[in-house]
């Protein structure tokens, strides 16, 4: 019997959504992260230069991509020594997330740990094994039934980094539970106080010699606009990505032969990363100069594609004052109760949407 899974939270922004598409300038969606531009052209290309795919895909991937995987690591995040058994592909990163506690053999009893202001789908690959959540961003709050913690850094809502420090001592800590420990990494190139990326939990300096029990989890869905080509991956610890692996055979989990050729193309080009930031960057600077002259606070977002806003009000209450001004945000309590009095606001909306959004909060 498959255990309960909480609502779809997304159908209760229904009713505001209808009512941002009545304004007469049309809705400004900054409630989902989903990209609006342009996938690059070298990207593309590959693609299609793939489409010839009439042999099945590795599951564990092409030696190539592998290897790209493993080069990427180490020129952009700082982590050296990895070989091709240390990295797989996987269908987007949301299914490794979900997936994971199925994945692990997970089941009732066992905790999952998530931080505070969280990813819905860190849970929800929680229900569907029965096993229980523990939302804390505190590792020696980490009881000994943990079997799973969850990372995501930078964080999705709140754009959070952890230091090099905190991560060693949550590995630290997972390892004495004896849990796995995963970092879901997807927006590390976009961090807006620095030309570099995010700190990763591979990295040397936490990992203090041993990789066990610590994953890496990315996609190329922000960075590259691939979020239709459903392109990420998992590096981490040998054994535990083979025993991954293992099973991921059986059930068939296997990015599709022209989206692996897509991925290597994408891992191997920087330029289109840093003018994607940039785009990105703009937008942001402008939403934040509106929204604080509107009396908004942006607490964290320090990375990644949302600001996290608040005016000291109920989040619906915010959502619906925006949905009234034809601007569609989601609400903070969609991450948990840390985020009641929040709102997430993607920068994914092309530059005339967002001068849009600018212009109206002006009137506010």
């Amino acid at each position: 019997m498959t255990h309960a899974l909480p609502d779809f939270p997304w159908d209760l922004l229904t009713p505001y959504g209808d009512e941002a598409r009545a304004h007469p300038g049309g809705i400004v969606d900054l409630s989902v992260g989903s990209p609006v531009d342009a996938t690059p052209a070298p990207v593309r290309e590959a693609l299609a230069a793939a489409t010839d795919a009439h042999a099945y895909p590795a599951t564990a991937g092409s030696p190539a991509l592998r290897e790209a995987i493993v080069a990427w690591y180490a020129r952009r995040r700082g982590v050296p020594d990895l070989t091709t058994d240390n990295v797989i592909p996987t269908i987007g990163s949301k299914e490794f997330v979900a997936l994971l506690p199925t994945l692990l053999g997970l089941g009732p009893g066992d905790v999952v740990v998530q931080p505070t202001a969280a990813y819905p789908s860190y849970a929800v690959g929680a229900a569907v094994v029965g096993a229980s959540v523990l939302s804390s961003d505190d590792p020696a709050e980490w009881p000994a039934e943990t079997k799973l913690v969850w990372l995501n850094s930078p964080g999705n809502p709140d754009g959070r980094v952890h230091s090099l420090e905190f991560l060693r001592s949550a590995v630290a800590r997972a390892r004495e539970l004896g849990a796995v420990i995963a970092n879901d990494e997807c927006y590390a190139e976009l961090d807006w106080s620095s030309d570099e990326p995010t700190p990763s939990i591979l990295h040397p300096e936490v990992t203090q010699g041993s990789r066990r029990l610590t994953l890496s989890v990315y996609s190329l869905s922000k960075q590259s606009n691939l979020a239709g080509y459903r392109a990420g991956f998992v590096a981490g610890c040998s054994e535990l990505v083979g025993e991954l692996l293992a099973v991921r055979k059986h059930l068939g989990l296997m990015p599709p032969a022209p989206v692996q050729a897509a991925m290597i193309a994408a891992l191997g080009d920087e330029q289109h990363v840093a003018a994607q930031k940039e785009l990105y960057r703009r937008r942001r600077d402008a939403l934040v100069g509106a929204l604080t002259a509107s009396g908004f606070r942006i607490d964290g977002s320090r990375a990644g594609l949302y600001l996290w806003a608040t005016r000291d009000e109920d989040c619906w209450q915010t959502v619906a004052a925006l949905a009234r001004r034809g601007i569609l945000v989601a609400p903070g309590s969609f991450y948990g109760a840390a985020g009641a009095q929040h709102v997430r606001i993607a920068l994914t909306a092309s530059d005339e949407r967002v001068d849009e959004a600018v212009s109206r909060l002006g009137s506010w």
